[in-house]
């Protein structure tokens, strides 16, 4: 069974960090809505510690995008990232700004064929009606892969809303991170992440990218339903919008299970070794089964819950 559009949407907006952080800002050439006033919300993301006789490892959720205004850093949280000399993230600090380049060349077309080229007459109206609500030209995916269309139409909208990288889990912690010149450790480059939606065939790709075009009326509101979840350190309902069964099983396995397999093996290594270590990675990644947690109980490792 094929994956759901929330899903697609929210999957791709928790997932993969350097494609995110190397994606350009159409936006910014768009009038945006006044901001309104409010008070700073509270709150509370979740957060796991691993730890032996000599190492402790704190695991922590993140959102690559945000609107503002959402106080995280306080709390349980806080008091684990200032304990910490070491943090572990997806791909290395300064590698995000590095990788614009790498993903507009992974982006291009080699066949020969204009994006809409491979779409069916239905696909094609449905694409151009959604790029129209968007207020851009049919023609400015055309020569890019899908899946890098699917992630920009899926940014876009978001971007309209208030949404940024700078205001990011991700992008405060690189700035708290190198305020105290901590070391760094990367479970992945950016040429990696980009490949995972680089190689996935032309089927998986045209169906990513009709399921995003579908869902583009309501990805504000869905988006908004897995923040507050991720605030709120329901994981548990982070998972359901993100990680259920029914979810395209080839795109779950590239772009999550494989992945904590991966660092959850990294995780019982780097317990040989003292010290304390802040993992930050996407929340999707920390939520449901097949999770992270679940992969290192899997391995003989328990993770206790701290907030």
């Amino acid at each position: 069974m094929t994956m759901t559009p929330i899903k697609t949407l929210l999957r791709s907006a928790a997932c993969a960090v350097a494609l995110f952080s190397a994606l350009p800002a159409f936006a910014d050439d768009v009038e945006q809505p006044p901001a309104e006033t409010a008070a700073v919300e509270p709150a509370r993301p979740a957060l796991w510690k691993v730890a032996d006789d000599d190492t402790t490892i704190w695991l922590f959720g993140t959102i690559h995008i945000l609107p503002e205004d959402i106080a995280w850093y306080a709390g349980p949280i806080s008091r684990a990232f200032d304990d910490s000399t070491e943090l572990v993230t997806e791909i290395p600090l300064d590698a995000a700004k590095q990788s614009q380049g790498i993903i507009m060349k992974m982006s291009q077309r080699e066949d020969g064929k204009t994006l809409r080229e491979t779409m069916t007459d239905k696909e094609r109206a449905d694409y151009e009606a959604g790029m129209a609500s968007l207020g851009l030209p049919p023609q400015v995916f055309d020569q890019n892969d899908a899946w890098y269309a699917a992630l920009m139409l899926t940014m876009f909208p978001l971007q309209l809303s208030g949404y940024n990288l700078e205001s990011g889990v991700d992008t405060q912690i690189t700035a708290k991170a190198k305020a105290r010149d901590m070391d760094n450790e990367a479970l992945e480059t950016p040429e990696y992440q980009i490949s995972l939606f680089e190689n996935l065939s032309p089927k998986v790709q045209r169906t990513y990218l009709d399921q995003v075009v579908e869902a583009l009326p309501t990805v504000k509101s869905d988006i908004d339903a897995m923040v507050a979840a991720w605030k709120a350190g329901k994981a548990d309902e982070l998972a359901k919008l993100l990680n259920e069964e029914e979810d395209d099983p080839k795109l779950r396995k590239v772009l999550l299970t494989n992945r904590n397999k991966a660092w959850a093996k990294w995780l019982k290594a780097r317990l040989d070794k003292p010290g304390t270590v802040f993992v930050a990675v996407g929340a999707g990644h920390l939520a449901g089964k097949g999770s992270v947690q679940d992969q290192l109980a899997h391995i003989g490792i328990s993770t206790t819950r701290v907030q």
